[in-house]
């Protein structure tokens, strides 16, 4: 089952929206961590490209 948020992102409006997943390696533990947001389609690039 889709959760909420991406079932809206699929109609009208929300097609200039992604939701976005990364995954970052922590500095203190060494870990790895997912970090989500939805955002405009024009961010996603600057999303990747941050530490």
């Amino acid at each position: 089952m889709a959760k909420k948020v991406v079932a809206t992102l699929k109609t009208g409006a929300g097609k200039q929206y992604t939701k976005c997943i990364k995954m970052v390696k922590s500095e203190k533990t060494g870990a790895y961590m997912f970090k989500e947001a939805v955002l405009l389609n024009a961010d996603i690039k600057d999303f990747f490209e941050k530490k």
